[in-house]
């Protein structure tokens, strides 16, 4: 899991000790297709969405946690042409039911990046 780039927590996890029945609540940042050594994966589109999915895995993983346990993800392009292709790959990553979503354009991502994913999680 590449480290993070700016200041921020990767993954932080709510407890909600006075409701155990309804589990921790992971919020996990935005990923982008960092490679183990800080670059920037680049690659189709495909690739790039595929990385930061891996990445959101393994950030995941450090709490526990898993791609099923996504209830809910924003996904952010620099580009409306790149939609269709990211969603092909997103699905291909994500089991039913899907987690919620919105995809939202913006002007510029860090690094460069053309996809970043962030995820709220629930054990």
């Amino acid at each position: 899991m590449p480290r993070a780039i700016a200041s921020y927590s990767p993954i932080r996890r709510v407890s909600h000790s006075a409701q155990p029945q309804a589990g921790d609540t992971l919020y996990v940042s935005g990923q982008i297709p960092l490679l183990e050594d800080g670059e920037l994966l680049s690659g189709t589109l495909a690739d790039e969405t595929n990385r930061a999915i891996d990445n959101l895995e393994a950030t995941l993983a450090t709490e526990g946690a898993a791609l099923a346990h996504v209830v809910k993800t924003s996904v952010f392009l620099i580009n409306p042409a790149d939609y269709a292709e990211m969603d092909t790959a997103y699905r291909a990553r994500f089991g039913d039911p899907l987690p919620a979503r919105e995809a939202v354009f913006v002007v510029g991502l860090p690094k460069g990046a053309r996809v970043e994913i962030s995820a709220i999680a629930v054990l």
